[in-house]
């Protein structure tokens, strides 16, 4: 009796295999380079790698910035503030319109004491989503960060 398994590796062996064999690419039996003729300038080499060129991460990446605030409220349950910013921050570039990680990061600028910088981020928080239902609360902290700098400032 002839099983799905033999059927599928008599195919491969005729269909594979001797394609391989005749394109040589086996170990070993590649051809030298091809040397220019006289008076030819020799081929430059291709050094477009897309694994060297392309970048780490997409720029837009709405389920990496999710990921990047969960992260991020983890640090700041830890009290590691910096790692916090760092992941809101990601979590930014992974999805620059989207205003949460905005308010995390001011929270997280605000705990670490760089008050000028969460004021910038609570103000961004508040650009995209004015109407939101901490509003008020948002624009009282900004009020109450605003005087802080301003009596360090004098």
């Amino acid at each position: 009796m002839i099983t799905t398994r033999a059927v599928i590796a008599a195919m491969f062996c005729l269909t594979v295999l001797p394609a391989a064999s005749s394109l040589d690419l086996r170990v070993g039996l590649q051809s030298p380079p091809q040397k220019p003729a006289d008076g030819q300038k020799p081929a430059k080499p291709n050094t477009d790698n897309p694994t060297q060129n392309a970048p780490d991460q997409p720029k837009w990446d709405p389920l990496r910035a999710e990921r990047d605030l969960e992260v991020g409220q983890y640090y700041m349950k830890r009290g590691d503030y910096d790692a916090a910013i760092d992941r809101f921050t990601d979590a930014i570039d992974a999805k620059p319109g989207y205003a949460v990680p905005f308010k995390y990061l001011g929270e997280a600028q605000e705990k670490k004491g760089v008050k000028k910088k969460a004021i910038k981020s609570y103000q961004r928080y508040l650009d995209l989503v004015p109407h939101a239902d901490d509003a008020d609360k948002i624009r009282k902290k900004v009020e109450k960060l605003t005087k802080e700098v301003e009596k360090e400032d004098k």
